[in-house]
């Protein structure tokens, strides 16, 4: 028997991911009022992407660069908050802390702060550009999911 390889057991975690995703997707209600594109459609596009992308990473070989055979110098140099696995860590902890503050902060300023955030700690240092960017794409979003979609976001401590 062969044995997996890293690629094939994180591809295999998000399939059965994905199809949990799937299995509650699938139970969402019809909405009564039709409609051409009901409020399932996105959970189960979202549900067989993911379903897909775990297929092709279990498919993928993985190369000889992609496996390091022990931390490098230049790794080990790096401050702990800076390295590979730290940033997954943290990385996850701003999107936990993103979906606790979502709803008593709002929309615009949780998804503001994760944006820039994000992208501050993963090394880009023009803050105005940062800045103007996630906040352009930040309501951006917000006025084509509230006016264009009729789509409740939770407005937190802003006005609107």
């Amino acid at each position: 028997m062969t044995r997996l390889n890293s690629n094939q057991i994180l591809g295999l975690i998000i399939a059965l991911l994905a199809v949990g995703y799937l299995a509650m997707a699938f139970q969402i209600p019809d909405f009564p009022l039709p409609r051409p594109i009901d409020s399932d459609l996105f959970p189960k596009v979202l549900g067989f992407t993911l379903f897909g992308l775990a297929v092709m990473l279990f498919l993928e070989k993985p190369k000889d660069r992609d496996i390091p055979d022990e931390i490098g110098p230049e790794e080990r140099a790096k401050p702990l908050l800076l390295r590979p696995w730290s940033r997954v860590v943290i990385t996850s902890l701003a999107i936990v802390a993103y979906a606790l503050l979502l709803v008593p902060v709002g929309f615009v300023l949780t998804s503001l702060a994760l944006s820039f955030g994000l992208a501050w700690y993963f090394g880009y240092r023009r803050h105005g550009v940062n800045l103007a960017t996630s906040l352009g794409v930040v309501l951006l979003l917000y006025l084509a999911m509230t006016r264009g979609m009729d789509v409740y976001l939770p407005q937190g401590i802003l006005p609107f």
